[in-house]
Parts: structure tokens; C-alpha cells; sequence
């Protein structure tokens, strides 16, 4: 049994399209305390609710942010979103009662590491630790460079829910490529049994380097086929006597 109680899900087709879409509401909360609710639009997310800001963040782009502030806030969806957290968190007690408290389900997190951008030494950049499909949504991230903690310049994503009612968060750290240094990201999770570390290193080509052995090369054959061609007229040169004999 999973501890998410979805209280709400409204589905609600557009009648002036000949093109159907989907609006959803989630609030789901979770044995640890925390309680989700967001809006979506076709699967792309539209707004959360931040209970700690006490507000709604919307993630679509700016420009659309005034015009849906002023048809969602009449909405009050952050009151009701509240009314909605108390409401789940005393649903979860009664269920758990009910199902004589079962253990909780739990998936464990898969994590990929990679660069936010093409690795130059010198320049900067951002390194992205991508931790998805876990459940419960209480995952704990930490970074190394060279074997050493860093906690400078790292950042942690909210939980993003996925459509199998597992969860997927992003930490990034900001860093500056030097050669030779290493990167770890652990992650930590109730469902692992020891916790899983992704390791990266830039692995770089020299263009500059590439491009002065290309060269090199290019006016080595060049020479050769100077030389070739000069030892070749002087061959003939030296053969065009008897060939007149």
C-alpha cells in the first residue's frame, strides 16, 4: 500500500477544440508529513503549492503567469489546497487504522550524472545529478569533488511526480571543469540498501591540439610529396640521356 492519498483528480475536456485536453488537479500527502498539490494541462505542470511560502509557484513562462493569476486566484486554490492537506493528512490516519497499518511500498531511486552543458575546462558549467522512480518522496543528495564534501553551489529540486505514482528530483552543483578533478553524487534512499554514488570526470579533446597535429600532418605529406615528386623529375632527368641513345 502506498501512504499518497490522490484526494482530488478532475479530467475536464476543452469543448471549444476539436483537439481534446486534460486539466488535473493533484494533493496527495505521505507518511513523512509532506503533502503535494500542483495543476496540470496536458501533462505539463502549470502551478504547485508551496505550503512552507505559504503561495502558488507557477512554472509555465512568464508571460502567461499574469492573465492565469487572475482566472486561477478566484479560484482561491491555495485555501482550498489547505483545507485539502488537513483533510488527506486525517484520511491517511483512518486508512492506515483500517488496514491494520501495512508496511509502506517502496521503490528504489535510479540516478544518472551529466553536465548541463559541453565541458570546457575553465568555463563554467553545471553538473546535474537526475534521481528518478522512487518512492516514498524522501531522498537525501550529497556531492564530493575529489573525495572532499561540497555544499557550495548545490542545488535541490522539489519532488516531481511521475505517472506510476513514483517521484523524480534533480540536484545540481555549479562548478568550474579543471582537469584531472572527479565529481561524486550519492544518493540515499529508504528502499536501497546502502546508498548508490555516480561518478564523472570531464573527459575533453584538445581542439587546439587536434587542430596543430592536423596540420602537422597535413604539411608532412605535403613535404613527402615534394620530395616524391622532386626525386621522381630528378630520376627521369637522370634517365632522359639513355632514353635518347
Amino acid at each position: 500500500m502506498r501512504s499518497s492519498l490522490l484526494i482530488l483528480i478532475l479530467n475536464i475536456s476543452c469543448a471549444f477544440s476539436q483537439i481534446p485536453h486534460e486539466l488535473v488537479y493533484i494533493l496527495g500527502c505521505f507518511e513523512n508529513g509532506t503533502t503535494e498539490a500542483q495543476l496540470e494541462y496536458d501533462a505539463e505542470e502549470i502551478f504547485y503549492v508551496d505550503f512552507e511560502r505559504h503561495e502558488l509557484v507557477y512554472t509555465v513562462p512568464r508571460y502567461y503567469v499574469n492573465d492565469l493569476r487572475e482566472k486561477i486566484d478566484r479560484f482561491h486554490v491555495y485555501e482550498n489546497a489547505q483545507r485539502g492537506k488537513t483533510t488527506c493528512s486525517a484520511v491517511l490516519t483512518i486508512s492506515k487504522a483500517m488496514e491494520k497499518n501495512p508496511p509502506e511500498e517502496r521503490d528504489p531511486p535510479m540516478s544518472i550524472l551529466y553536465p548541463a552543458e559541453e565541458v570546457q575546462f575553465g568555463v563554467e558549467n553545471s553538473l546535474i545529478c537526475f534521481v528518478n522512480h522512487f518512492y516514498p518522496p524522501d531522498i537525501r543528495v550529497s556531492w564530493t569533488r575529489n573525495g572532499l564534501p561540497v555544499s557550495e553551489g548545490v542545488s535541490l529540486s522539489r519532488y516531481y511526480p511521475n505517472n506510476d505514482q513514483t517521484f523524480h528530483q534533480l540536484s545540481t552543483l555549479a562548478f568550474t571543469p579543471r582537469e584531472g578533478d572527479i565529481y561524486s553524487c550519492t544518493v540515499e534512499h529508504s528502499a536501497l540498501k546502502s546508498p548508490t554514488t555516480r561518478i564523472w570526470e570531464p573527459e575533453l579533446s584538445h581542439p587546439s591540439l587536434g587542430l596543430d597535429i592536423f596540420c602537422g600532418v597535413g604539411l608532412t605529406l605535403g613535404l613527402l610529396g615534394v620530395a616524391a615528386g622532386t626525386f621522381l623529375m630528378v630520376k627521369r632527368h637522370h634517365r632522359q640521356p639513355i632514353l635518347n641513345r
